[in-house]
Order: C-alpha cells, then sequence, then structure tokens
C-alpha cells in the first residue's frame, strides 16, 4: 500500500523486508490510515526485523493457496464474463467481497507476528523488547522523583474545600501527580481518625504509601491511578453512609486499606490468561484467583518490612482480624465470584444485621466491588479516559493471546469490541445491579453514585443505537448500489460510503447531561484545580488550622 511505501522508504527498507512499528511503551502498532498521531514526546519506533524475505510465498505456504493469485484470476473471470455477458452476476461481486474481505482480515491482524500467521515470537536484534517482556516496574529515576515530591509535601495540610472534595464521586483523579495522590490517601487515613484510634506512626504511614506506589505496575488501566481511583470512591461511601458508626473504624481501615492493595502488582493480565498461558501465578495458586491471591501476598510483603508496618501497634488478635478482612476484601474483587456475592447480598438485605459478623462481613465486599468498578459513577469526562485505558489494556492481552494461540474473550478483541456496546452491556448487567443493591441498604447513595450510573447507561445505549442505524443505512447504501447496477466497481461502492457517512456523521458532543470538563455546578472545583494546601504539619484531628496557602 502507498503508507507501507512511505515506512519502508522512511526506513530505508527493501520491498521484501519486515517493518514493525513500535510506540513509546514497546506494544506493537499496526501500519495502516488509522495510526494514531505522535508527538515529539511520544514518538513511534520503526524496525526493520527481517531482510529479504519474500512474504507472498510464505504467505502462500501458510494458507495453502494464494490470495494474490486469486484475486488475478477473478478479475480475468470478471473480464471474461463482461465480455460475453455484458454484466457482472451477483455471485462474482460476492465473490470478489469476499476476498476482499478475508485480505483485509489478515491486514488488521498483520501487527501480530511478521507475517500475521506464525505464533512464534521471534525476538529482534534491537533492545526494544515487546511489552510482555518489558520490565514493568518504576524505574529508579521515577521513583526517586515521586519520593522527594512526596517528601516535600508530606508535611502540608490540605484545606478544606479539598478534604471535602476527596469525599466526592465528582473527584477527578487527572487533575492530581502521583505524589499528590499519596497525600490525598494520607489524609483519608488521618480524616477517619485511624492515626489516633490505631496508633500509625506518620513516617511508617508515609513509606508503606511510597511501597505501595512503586509496586503498582506501568500498565493501562490496573496502576496506581486506579488504586487512587478505588479507594477514594471508599472513602466517599465510607463519610456518605457514616460507615464508622455503623460497622466501626476496625472495618473501615480494612476496607480503605484492603482498596488501596487491592491490584499491587497487577501485570496487565487477567486471571483467565494466566490460566491459560499457565503462567507462575496460575501454578502457584492453583488457578485459583491467581491475580487476588497475588495481591494479598504483595500487601502483606510489604506490611512485613518494620518501616513499613501500620499495624506494628496492633495486638495480635487485632492484627489477626484486619489481616483476615484485607484478604477477604481483595480476593472479592476477582469478577469470577461476582454473582455468588451479590446474590448472597441480595438475600439479606431485607434482615441485614449491623452486629452480625457474617452480615458485615459480605457488605465490606460489596463496598470493595462497588468501588473497583465505579468510575461509571463519575462525570464523562473523568469517567471516559478509563474506559480507553481498559480497553488498551484489554487489546494489548488479546494480541498476546493471538500470538501465543490462546482463546480470546469476545470483549477483549480490538476487532470485535466497541466502547459504547461494550459499556452498554457491562452497565446493564454488572454494574448497575451491583449498585442498585447496595442502594436498598443504603438510599442516600441514590442520586451521589447510583443515578450517574443509569444516566451513563442511558448515553451509552444512545450512542449504540446511533451507531447501530449508521452502520444499517451504510449498509442499506451499498445493497441498493450493487442491486441497482451490477458493473457498479469497488470505487464506485467507497466513493460513495464515505461521502455519505461523512454528511449523516454522529453530531452527538460525546458527553453525558450534567458532566464536561469544569463540572459548573461542582463548588469545589475550583479548589482542585489551584490544589490549594496550607503548610502546617498534618495533624490526627479533622479541623484545618489555615494559615498561609500554597497554590500549584
Amino acid at each position: 500500500s502507498p503508507l507501507a511505501d512511505v515506512f519502508r522508504s522512511a526506513a530505508e527498507a527493501g520491498p521484501n523486508d519486515i517493518l514493525k512499528l513500535y510506540n513509546q511503551k514497546g506494544n506493537l502498532v499496526n501500519i495502516s490510515p488509522k495510526l494514531e498521531e505522535n508527538t515529539p514526546d511520544s514518538r513511534y519506533k520503526l524496525d526493520v526485523v527481517a531482510a529479504h524475505c519474500d512474504g507472498r510465498r510464505s504467505v502462500a505456504e501458510k494458507l495453502g493457496f494464494d490470495i494474490q493469485k486469486m484475486e488475478s484470476r477473478l478479475e480475468l473471470l470478471e473480464k471474461k464474463v463482461l465480455i460475453d455477458g455484458g454484466e457482472i452476476p451477483t455471485v462474482v461481486y460476492e465473490l470478489r467481497n469476499k476476498v476482499e474481505e478475508f485480505r483485509d482480515k489478515l491486514e488488521s491482524v498483520e501487527h501480530l507476528s511478521w507475517l500475521g500467521l506464525t505464533k512464534e515470537f521471534v525476538a529482534s536484534s534491537t533492545n526494544h523488547l515487546p511489552f510482555y517482556k518489558q520490565k514493568l516496574r518504576k524505574t529508579q529515576e521515577e521513583q526517586k522523583r515521586v519520593w522527594e515530591k512526596f517528601s516535600k509535601i508530606s508535611h502540608l495540610q490540605l484545606t478544606d474545600d479539598i478534604r471535602e472534595y476527596l469525599r466526592q464521586p465528582t473527584f477527578d483523579n487527572w487533575q492530581w501527580e502521583d505524589a499528590e495522590m499519596m497525600l490525598l490517601l494520607q489524609q483519608m487515613y488521618i480524616d477517619l481518625d485511624f492515626i489516633a484510634k490505631f496508633n500509625i506512626e506518620m513516617p511508617i504511614l508515609q513509606n508503606f504509601l511510597f511501597e505501595v506506589f512503586r509496586h503498582y505496575n506501568n500498565v493501562p488501566f490496573h496502576n496506581f491511578k486506579h488504586c487512587f481511583c478505588v479507594s477514594q470512591m471508599m472513602y466517599g461511601i465510607i463519610w456518605r453512609v457514616d460507615l464508622p458508626k455503623l460497622i466501626g473504624h476496625q472495618e473501615c481501615l480494612v476496607m480503605i486499606t484492603s482498596a488501596i492493595c487491592h491490584d499491587l502488582d497487577h501485570p496487565g493480565y487477567n486471571n483467565a490468561y494466566q490460566v491459560n498461558a499457565g503462567t507462575e501465578l496460575a501454578l502457584r495458586y492453583n488457578d485459583i484467583s491467581p491475580l487476588e491471591n497475588h495481591h494479598c501476598s504483595v500487601a502483606f510483603k510489604i506490611l512485613e518490612k518494620p518501616h513499613c508496618n501500620i499495624f506494628k501497634n496492633l495486638s495480635p488478635e487485632i492484627f489477626k482480624q484486619v489481616r483476615e478482612g484485607i484478604i477477604r476484601c481483595i480476593l472479592a474483587t476477582d469478577m469470577a465470584k461476582h454473582n455468588e456475592i451479590l446474590n448472597g447480598f441480595k438475600d439479606i438485605i431485607s434482615t441485614f444485621d449491623f452486629s452480625n459478623k457474617v452480615h458485615k462481613d459480605l457488605l465490606t465486599k460489596i463496598c470493595i466491588k462497588v468501588a473497583d468498578i465505579s468510575n461509571e459513577a463519575r462525570p464523562m469526562d473523568v469517567a471516559e479516559p478509563w474506559i480507553d485505558c481498559l480497553l488498551q489494556e484489554f487489546f494489548n492481552q488479546s494480541d498476546m493471546e493471538k500470538l501465543e494461540g490462546l482463546p480470546v474473550a469476545p470483549f477483549m478483541d480490538r476487532e470485535k469490541v466497541t466502547k459504547h456496546t461494550s459499556q452498554t452491556g457491562f452497565i446493564r448487567f454488572v454494574l448497575l445491579p451491583l449498585f442498585e443493591s447496595l442502594g436498598l441498604l443504603f438510599p442516600k447513595l441514590d442520586e451521589h453514585i447510583i443515578e450517574p450510573v443509569r444516566t451513563a447507561l442511558k448515553y451509552y445505549s444512545e450512542m449504540a443505537q446511533a451507531l447501530e442505524e449508521e452502520k444499517k443505512r451504510t449498509n442499506e447504501r451499498k445493497d441498493s448500489l450493487t442491486n441497482g447496477s451490477n458493473t457498479v466497481t469497488k470505487k464506485n461502492i467507497e466513493a460513495n460510503s464515505t461521502t455519505s457517512s461523512s454528511s449523516s456523521s454522529l453530531s452527538h458532543n460525546g458527553k453525558r447531561p450534567g458532566s464536561g470538563k469544569g463540572a459548573p455546578n461542582n463548588p469545589h472545583v475550583s479548589a482542585v484545580k489551584d490544589k490549594k494546601f496550607v503548610s502546617k504539619s498534618p495533624s490526627p484531628s479533622s479541623s484545618a488550622t489555615k494559615s498561609t496557602t500554597k497554590t500549584k
């Protein structure tokens, strides 16, 4: 193709050389007209990974036939039919469409390997490793930079405006850097009175939070920002329904700490991949919630370090209860257990007893599950980037599964999934029933986190329907052109389709009602954008003394 020729020219590669394009993270990128624009700060890397390869012959050997020869024979057949009969039969036209679809299919997966057909990965001679072999941990330079900033700001006290905003589901995580999010997590422990009640030493809490940060990997979705978002939503729920009064501070300590630790050292590949690929984690945990068990293990390895053990002043009996609670909550985030946990909670809602340990344990599981998948309860400009992050992680996994010949879930396949349809199904069948069940126990959550989810479902349903109708109209136009003239060429169809598509494109502005940058109805937005701190040492007290203000 002309685009491929441009890349070959840039790489000074021959016609039978094989090129691979990588993004800044080392992911393979498909060379196509849909290629995203890069910037000087996010350059692509183009490698010649093999030279003098007769790709056409190799593909023919793998397929058992040469698709280019088939196209040539089809063209000759069309010409002969035109000469003899004056028109092309529908069956020939359909045959050409199928051949073109097959070619498109091959080209769309060509980025998965050199030829798009082999499952073996052959490493290039460069040091640019594929995504799954990269060291996902943060670099020493990055860790040092974040620690130095956190050390400088960890003594600052947040203003009342920010502390109040931190309790809202509208909180925008994208406005905060890693060190600042660590400061916000620290404030959660202060304002929930954990420091005083459990005798947590502030330097040890800061060491713990930094170690947690270090052990979240640089993956698209399950990273430190996700950890913070889950913790912040959990924090908001605790305040909204006054859980310390209902189930006690110890259970709230368990819930916040579990949220912070719930995805530690996540590799960016889910349990299905771990089991199907027979990874070390799957073997270690016998295919039973391998990731969740690993997150628990990493959490307690961090807590095992004396300078990070925020529980060191607990009695052995209380520590045993806290440990059991953290394990219980983190293991509950395995979506394979979703129906079991949700159905169990529904069975006890009508007779829920806050003094019943079994009931309280189930409530903590439901709360962390709600917090874990709560992005759609946030404004669109906060929630939608998270969908893109999740889909990127899904696509990374499905690409690897195709390379390794493993089963691929349709909702992870870049060739099958669309954002709006996937979100519609997820919200309708998973997220909303979970949120509404918690809302039956705590009706005051309805306005703050459940109604926004209903709004999100309406938005994505309308978008999915609009896209489906547009697709249907496009197909109808193609069908009418085909039926109206048997001599219509592919170029005519593509030209017509392009013109029609652009003239009838969706005019939706891409925002749910009541969402958007700035969130004008939110009284705390200005405080967040200014990121105001009061430069005094944080106190276990919930009151904030304002003296001097630092603005970022």
